[in-house]
């Protein structure tokens, strides 16, 4: 009799429980590969992304100023779209245009900070190189800046840039 009680134990608590118990583990393991997975992904995405985005923000002509940095703001997102706009507006593209200055920002290095599936944070190291008419050598500014990015759309935006 003690037998057939330590089976229905076995049958009806122990082994379903285990089961119930291997499936949820097996479940967790998946969600965390693939969260892995997906944030390795966004990693690499989001810091191409602030790559391109720094060299955008950052690069222009005198005499197209106003187009090239008009463009730029297609990259952004959130708070930082409008401090954006309104500092092009009311000190770079006057500048340029009044004092002849062009641009050039080059990437020379990036690291992801930190990266989900929907947020990153990248480091990214620019030489900006500054002609002005007039002025008979380039002005190298080399600079660091953390790029924050926010996946909207299924594309990489910038949401903040920040001098280090």
């Amino acid at each position: 009799m003690a037998g057939r009680s330590g089976r229905r134990i076995l049958a009806f608590a122990v082994l379903p429980t285990a089961a119930v118990a291997l499936g949820a583990t097996a479940g967790v393991l998946q969600w965390q590969v693939t969260f892995h997975r997906e944030s390795a992904s966004a990693a690499s995405d989001s810091l191409r992304a602030a790559r391109v985005a720094a060299v955008k923000l950052l690069s222009y002509q005198a005499d197209t100023v106003e187009q090239e940095l008009t463009a730029a703001r297609e990259g952004l997102t959130g708070p930082f779209l409008n401090s954006y706009t309104d500092l092009i507006k009311t000190a770079v593209i006057p500048a340029a245009r009044q004092r002849q200055i062009s641009a050039v920002a080059e990437v020379v290095a990036a690291a992801s900070v930190s990266a989900s599936p929907e947020h990153a944070v990248a480091m990214v190291f620019i030489n900006q190189t500054t002609t002005t008419v007039g002025v008979e050598a380039p002005t190298v500014i080399p600079s660091t800046v953390r790029v924050t990015l926010d996946k909207v759309d299924g594309r990489w935006l910038v949401s903040g840039f920040d001098p280090v």
